[in-house]
């Protein structure tokens, strides 16, 4: 799950038999209560988190941004609005719910109600479930093929996606956990691409976001030429529309090529230009 700060309740050791909790009663009981927007729970059989309501967004970043994405004629990169708050509460429980009912991997909503959720952890009680951004990034020393098999799996868990006739909401490595199973699961669904974007333009969105957030590791790993041959026959599973948008996409951004391949201009650029380097034709 996000690396949100966190405050753990301590759970005494015990071999008494435990009692079903009250997913309702405890979500009621802590969200006004906890300390952070998100904090993790861990119980003697299973760990939960639960979100709360935020603070809400102002919307004229979202009315900035859209007037940007015209301006370059990349209708994939228009923002989704996220006005935070009770809203985006209301859009991840209804996300997190759809998700799961189309088969995919996602933290079961326990308990929910106007100021926060309850959701089970996807990983083992007490563990962490690292992201596939995290993963990817710790197996660099284990060489390129590592690297590629854990990009790989990104790519297959991005098709089902899309597959199941939905979208991400940010389908940044670090938003893809790979579950104890090894099965990809998916976190982080505070707005909904769908309702401001054609559903292509989210699942090229969808690819634009884990290019940008994985290229830079496959630079890192001697992996990115490999990678581009992987990359192109992925493009072609996706459907006519959603492989026109993303060509449209990448050729509005050609600009990106120019940037330097070292860090002269920063990290956040050169990281643009290895994901150009994964994208060009």
């Amino acid at each position: 799950m996000p690396l949100f700060p966190f405050r753990s309740l301590p759970v005494p050791a015990t071999d008494l038999p435990v009692p079903t909790l009250d997913y309702a009663a405890f979500l009621q009981q802590h969200v006004r209560l906890q300390p952070h927007s998100v904090v993790r729970y861990v119980q003697p059989t299973e760990t939960l988190w639960l979100k709360r309501v935020g603070r809400s967004n102002a919307a004229w970043r979202y009315r900035f941004l859209g007037a940007v994405a015209r301006c370059l004629r990349v209708p994939v990169l228009t923002p989704v609005p996220n006005p935070g708050g009770r809203v985006a509460i209301g859009t991840e429980v209804a996300r997190l719910r759809d998700l799961a009912a189309r088969g995919l991997r996602v933290p079961e909503v326990l308990a929910a109600c106007e100021d926060g959720f309850l959701m089970r952890h996807l990983g083992a009680p007490g563990e962490n479930t690292p992201s596939l951004g995290n993963e990817m990034e710790q197996a660099v020393p284990r060489g390129s093929a590592t690297v590629l098999a854990l990009w790989k799996q990104g790519l297959q868990s991005l098709t089902k996606v899309h597959r199941a006739g939905t979208c991400l909401s940010q389908a940044f490595a670090r938003n893809l956990v790979r579950c104890p199973d090894g099965v990809i699961g998916y976190i982080d669904f505070e707005d909904d691409p769908a309702t401001a974007l054609p559903l292509p333009l989210c699942h090229a969105r969808d690819a634009l976001c884990f290019a940008h957030s994985t290229a830079w590791i496959l630079h890192a790993a001697d992996a990115l030429p490999a990678a581009r041959t992987q990359w192109q026959a992925w493009v072609q599973t996706l459907t006519p529309a959603a492989q026109q948008a993303l060509r449209d996409s990448v050729a509005r951004m050609a600009w990106a090529g120019r940037f330097p391949e070292n860090r002269k201009w920063g990290r956040d650029a050169q990281r643009i230009r290895m994901a150009w380097e994964l994208l060009r034709p």
